[in-house]
């Protein structure tokens, strides 16, 4: 028969592990948002490249642009950025352009990228609140969260959790020619 300790040392185990199981869980799962912001203009927002020189998003109207948030300690991120750069390559001007917005330390963004280069620009969002995240409409500030912004400067999607290849082909496809 167990001992009470012996009983508490079991019960922390079947614990953690319940727990250790829920998150793996919630790390597998794509979440699909309907954020707020879908259908209105992106937020009037201005980043940094790693040089330091500022980018305000709004640069970019007139051309589709998904921002896809990320940092180097997260996984899922990190194995999303190399679909990201193939299809960037693959569709070329034709494509939006991918904008890759770093929630990370610069350091740590920079060490990443100089043992895993892009084809397509790294911003540095703001982490202090409000973060680029929460502006961006990720409530929840998961990672990675991509945002697909029209032409027109609207936003038309969001996504949290890593994008599938039929969603990233979706996204990053080129627009048919309207006659």
């Amino acid at each position: 028969m167990l001992s009470r300790s012996n009983w508490l040392i079991l019960g922390l185990a079947v614990l953690a592990a319940a727990a250790g199981g829920y998150v793996d869980h919630r790390h597998q799962q794509p979440i699909t948002m309907d954020s707020t912001l879908v259908g209105q203009s992106l937020p009037a927002l201005a980043l940094s490249d790693l040089d330091g020189k500022l980018h305000p998003l709004g640069d970019y109207r007139g051309r589709r642009v998904l921002l896809n948030l990320w940092a180097s300690w997260c996984r899922p991120c990190l194995e999303e950025m190399p679909a990201l750069n193939r299809l960037q390559e693959k569709f070329g001007e034709r494509a939006p352009i991918v904008i890759g917005i770093a929630m990370d330390e610069p350091i740590h963004a920079r060490d990443f990228l100089a043992a895993h280069p892009v084809n397509y620009p790294i911003l540095l969002g703001q982490l202090t609140p409000p973060s680029t995240s929460l502006q961006l409409g990720d409530a929840r500030e998961m990672l990675p969260y991509s945002v697909l912004i029209g032409a027109d400067g609207r936003i038309l999607a969001t996504h949290v959790g890593v994008l599938s290849a039929s969603q990233l082909e979706q996204w990053l496809g080129p627009v048919p020619a309207t006659p």
